[in-house]
């Protein structure tokens, strides 16, 4: 292979994902996936394409701390392949946690000089991301929580390729941020479509995605660039009387892993469903960034008395998990409210790329643990370090204590309430990790 081409090389322990995460990456069926141990031998090399720019991925064989004749021949190769590659990605498996063939293939990798991230695969519910991130970090602060078979962390995997791939390489160009615009039948999906590019007019050009049914649409708006996910063509096959099944049919968990900030559109004259709070409760565990954007108020005005009084009680209700979701009132049809829509779609473009440092956290830290009592675990007082952010997007944040287990949900939403007021976050999906650490004399 050309020395000219980025390389990304997929490295990890036999039957952790790696042939997977190639095959998505890669859009193909190439690696061969099978549920043992040892498939993948030689090097497969294939090309990724993110935000416009492309590099090469290097899929290897599983890794182990054996002998034998081809596991070393296999070890072998993945040091090749880690000669040729500007980046590593780091696959381990979160059911099975951290193997010592984790730990000697991680130090190969440090060894070779690579800049790393370690993916962290088959994390399949949000809600044991932390249980389950918990033990890596014994390896590794830098960790993204994947689940390839669910698309998700896959994006924020590819964003830190294109962070930290040689400048050298990388041709100048503005970032592409990507819009998911998701809703339930006659929302008016299709006609904020239109709407969006229509007052550009500046489509460069439609081609396919990633799934068959969805398609990306490129535009630029005063000089930025945007790519709509486009699942209004979905609504043909959602003519369903199931909630649950109009869910599925939305292609949900294919549009959003891909998105950056997703539009939940809603009816102002419905207001938010069950259905609506299903979607929103998938946006939520993927941990993006949505805006719901509350439709056809050219209709609602005329027709509906204090119709944002009562909008925002269907909302607090419909909505109670997600307190601070933010809400732009549009019409597709007239044009109302898009200038407004547009505007908080960059403001939180910004917010979710905040860079805090650790000297601002921890100032901010300090003060703050002196607001409520020190959770208690086992009798003992709940001590904290210190606070840093993680490379993730959105922020993600480890406090460091002596009793990472004591940090409860609900001193996390008090720590997540906090940062967000102070750096001005409403409307970001801030989370907060835990874990063992040790006092920095």
């Amino acid at each position: 292979m050309s020395s000219n081409h980025n390389r990304v090389a997929i490295v990890g322990r036999p039957n952790v994902g790696k042939s997977t995460l190639f095959n998505i990456l890669t859009r193909s069926r190439s690696a061969i996936i099978k549920n043992r141990p040892g498939v993948t031998r030689d090097l497969q090399f294939g090309k990724c394409e993110w935000r416009g720019q492309e590099f090469e991925v290097v899929d290897t064989g599983g890794v182990t701390d054996s002998n034998d004749l081809m596991p070393q021949l296999i070890r072998q190769k993945v040091e090749d392949a880690l000669r040729m590659s500007d980046l590593v990605f780091v696959v381990t498996d979160a059911k099975s946690g951290v193997m010592p063939e984790d730990e000697s293939l991680l130090r190969l990798v440090q060894k070779s000089g690579r800049p790393y991230q370690i993916l962290v695969n088959k994390i399949d519910k949000e809600s044991d991301i932390d249980l389950m991130l918990a033990e890596f970090y014994e390896l590794d602060t830098q960790l993204i929580a994947c689940s390839f078979e669910r698309r998700q962390g896959i994006s924020d995997a590819l964003d830190w390729v294109l962070k930290s791939l040689p400048q050298k390489f990388m041709a100048p160009q503005e970032a592409e941020m990507t819009l998911a615009i998701l809703g339930k039948p006659n929302v008016g999906k299709s006609s904020l479509v239109n709407r969006l590019i229509g007052e550009n007019r500046m489509i460069v050009s439609p081609m396919a995605g990633t799934t068959v049914d969805a398609i990306d649409i490129h535009f630029e708006k005063d000089g930025k660039k945007y790519k709509i996910i486009d699942t209004a063509g979905l609504r043909k096959k959602a003519k369903r009387q199931d909630d649950i099944e109009i869910l599925a049919s939305f292609k949900t968990k294919d549009a959003i892993p891909r998105a950056d900030v997703i539009l939940l559109m809603v009816d102002v004259h419905e207001g938010p469903t069950e259905q609506d709070a299903k979607i929103l409760r998938e946006i939520q565990e993927a941990h993006k960034t949505v805006i719901l954007v509350a439709n056809k108020i050219d209709e609602a005005q005329k027709n509906i008395e204090r119709f944002r009084e009562k909008f925002k009680e269907q909302l607090k209700k419909a909505f109670h998990f997600y307190e601070d979701i933010p809400v732009v009132y549009t019409s597709a049809i007239t044009g109302s409210g898009i200038k407004s829509l547009f505007e908080k779609i960059d403001d939180l473009w910004k917010k979710v790329n905040i860079r805090i440092t650790t000297g601002e956290l921890n100032r901010f830290f300090t003060q703050v643990i002196r607001k409520a009592p020190s959770p208690v675990y086992r009798s003992q007082n709940v001590k904290f370090y210190y606070l840093t952010q993680t490379n993730q997007t959105p922020p993600s944040f480890i406090a460091f204590a002596n009793h990472p287990e004591g940090v409860d949900p609900s001193y996390r939403r008090f720590l997540m309430k906090q940062i967000k007021e102070e750096w001005s976050l409403e409307g970001v999906p801030v989370r907060i990790f835990a874990m063992k650490g040790q006092h920095a004399e």
